[in-house]
Parts: C-alpha cells; structure tokens; sequence
C-alpha cells in the first residue's frame, strides 16, 4: 500500500517531467527553423536539390579571388575540392582577407553561385586584435 503522501509526490513529480519534457521539446522546435549549419562547397556540389533557404557555406577564402566593386564585393570560398563564388553588399569584418577562413551567410542561386547577406570571418586561436597588438609591442 502506498501513503497519500508518496501518491501526491509521484503525481507532483510526473507532471513536473512531463512539463519539463515538453517546454524542450517546444523550444527545440522553435528553434529548428532558426539554427543554420554551414556546409562546404563541396557538401553543395553534392546535394541532390538545392534548397532556397537561407544556407551558411564554409570554407577558405580562395588566394587572388577578391573583387571589390563600389558597395559590392565578390569573392571564391574554397576547400580545396570545390569552390563556390559569393556575392556580397555590405561591412566586411576585418579579419577578411585571402587565405583566410570565413563563412557567409545568404541564399544560393545555383551550385556555383551565393548571394551573401552576411560575412563571419575565422581566426584562429592565437588571433590578438590589433590595438592590443599595439599596445603590447609599446610596452
């Protein structure tokens, strides 16, 4: 026999899993349409349809590739495999450059070819920004 008491803690603790269970998978479900992965060029070559979404693509910034128009840029993202041209409007960070690691965010046109809304350029682990840099060499 179990106790009123045991009843209302077993109760009290299935709603609070089953409250718990379903508030992640909700957030998990909001947040599915929002999370974007980036894939490489090659991974792009690769797709059997292309999706008109919003797509991250990842990758290398090819050497000699970089074309600044007025208010535009155009650039290759590389992974030495395959390679996929990006346009862009916009601030470029400053830690764009060639041969450098960069991802861009936007919408593909084709295989070849991505209208970039935005631009995150890498670094890697020992990047010091430039006034620290600075300040660092006058000590």
């Amino acid at each position: 026999m179990v106790g009123k008491k045991v009843k209302l803690r077993i109760i009290f603790l299935s709603i609070f899993l089953i409250t718990i269970i379903l508030s992640l998978i909700l957030i998990l479900k909001s947040l599915e349409n929002e999370i974007v992965y980036f894939i490489s060029p090659t991974e792009i070559k690769n797709l059997s349809e292309l999706d008109k979404n919003k797509i991250r693509v990842g990758g290398m910034v090819k050497e000699g590739s970089i074309k600044a128009y007025e208010n535009n840029i155009s650039f290759v993202i590389t992974d030495f495999k395959n390679e996929i041209t990006v346009s862009f409007t916009g601030a470029i960070p400053n830690l764009f450059a060639e041969g450098k690691g960069v991802v861009a965010e936007g919408i593909l046109r084709d295989r070849n070819y991505l209208v970039s809304k935005k631009i995150l350029a890498k670094h890697d682990e020992n990047y010091i920004p430039p006034e620290v840099k600075e300040a660092l060499e006058k000590k």
